[in-house]
């Protein structure tokens, strides 16, 4: 794609950037067949090549109040960044880099309303604390039988408690994990299955207690700064027990995984952190690519469950493990169910099911049809968002993989 940007603006970091993606795009349209807000709505400014044209007279015209337009603003904050269209671009677009850069423009020449604003301020503030956001979702659940059904569907059941974790450190192998922020409120009982688990391949978890939310949801909510700041926070946390031999930082939930490993790029410019975050990517691991090295025969179970796996976009298009989690269920012995469009998104995308609450309905009706289609007992999945969002129709049971494993291994 030919692009038009005067030296001047090349001359800028998030300029050149946006220059190198938009020109290794070729308008192909191989993108809009898999991206989920064009299958439902039918828009090319729905779409992934219709939301580059965007972008690119966006960026290219920093003047122009005819290109920077609500409208423009909606198409953006409509695409889930699922990332589906980077899987299947065969000209290997970096769409999610892209969008971001897009978003920050929007955000900036077309601020948002008040009412808006607040909405989105309050959002992202409660739920990257894990106390507040725990406690709001307690005062939900009591006031659930009051809610209007449309809002009593987005309150979270009273989760599992949390079984037991085993001792820390008492492993010469050690790993770090990240708790997450709405994770410890929604599903407590996962990181501490991922403890026993990986307790019994005998690697022990560390805990690192300054650590706190990835950054991913402020980043996607266009408080970017914010974002790095709590990835500047993390890496400061993590950083004494990287230097006294952890191996790894684990990730049970893939949204932050994918966010976690992408500290390197969006750090790089960065002088007092660009190494740094580099090896914290580096040693960034989703929890099935931990247990997909080990010999999981010690385990000593089987699982002997059908199960339909959800696979999460940020694990098979952000972290490129589409297939992982299904080989490790299937070396256990669980029963996997077809899942036709498997690649297709389930509508949670972080806060997505929140602010765009109609696609996110219809995206998770169409996801459930197909995990159920072949009669499970269970749903699991690989990350907290979509398994609450899957959970929140009343319908099949939804779970994280890593609790399924633990349970077969008791």
């Amino acid at each position: 794609m030919q692009t038009r940007f005067s030296p001047e603006q090349l001359a800028q970091a998030h300029i050149r950037e946006a220059d190198r993606i938009l020109r290794s795009c070729v308008h192909c349209g191989f993108c809009n067949a898999t991206c989920p807000t064009y299958r439902l709505l039918g828009d090319e400014r729905d779409g992934p090549r219709g939301r580059i044209y965007l972008m690119k007279s966006l960026l290219e015209n920093p003047g122009d109040p005819e290109i920077a337009t609500e409208q423009t603003r909606l198409h953006l904050d409509r695409c889930l960044t699922c990332r589906n269209c980077e899987t299947t671009c065969p000209s290997g677009v970096e769409y999610g880099k892209l969008v971001d850069i897009g978003r920050a423009e929007i955000e900036a020449r077309v601020p948002r309303g008040p009412g808006e604003r607040t909405f989105r301020e309050l959002l992202r503030r409660s739920m990257v604390q894990p106390r507040v956001a725990s406690m709001l979702f307690a005062l939900g659940r009591a006031a659930r039988p009051m809610l209007p059904g449309t809002l009593r569907e987005k309150i979270p059941p009273r989760p599992a408690a949390a079984g037991q974790r085993p001792a820390a450190a008492r492993h010469g192998r050690r790993m770090l994990i990240l708790e997450g922020c709405v994770q410890p409120g929604l599903s407590p009982n996962t990181n501490a299955a991922t403890a026993r688990v990986l307790d019994r391949l005998g690697i022990s978890l560390v805990p690192a207690p300054r650590a706190g939310c990835c950054g991913a949801l402020d980043y996607h909510l266009n408080a970017q700064r914010d974002g790095l700041d709590r990835a500047r926070a993390n890496i400061d946390a993590w950083w004494p027990a990287i230097e006294q031999g952890a191996e790894a930082i684990v990730q049970t939930a893939s949204g932050c995984g994918a966010f976690v490993k992408e500290y390197g790029h969006l750090l790089a410019d960065d002088p007092d952190y660009a190494d740094r975050a580099a090896e914290v990517s580096r040693r960034a691991r989703d929890l099935v690519e931990v247990l997909r090295e080990e010999p999981l025969e010690r385990l000593s179970i089987r699982g002997n469950r059908e199960i339909a796996f959800h696979s999460p976009c940020t694990l098979q298009h952000g972290q490129r493990l589409g297939g992982a989690v299904e080989e490790v269920l299937e070396r256990l012995d669980f029963r996997l169910t077809p899942v036709p469009d498997a690649h297709l998104c389930c509508g949670s995308a972080g806060t997505y099911s929140i602010t765009q609450p109609e696609l996110a309905r219809k995206l998770r009706d169409d996801k459930l049809r197909s995990l159920e289609s072949g009669g499970p007992e269970v749903i699991a999945t690989a990350n907290i968002g979509c398994q609450n969002h899957l959970a929140s129709a009343g319908r099949t049971p939804v779970r994280h993989w890593i609790e399924l494993v633990d349970e077969a291994m008791a």
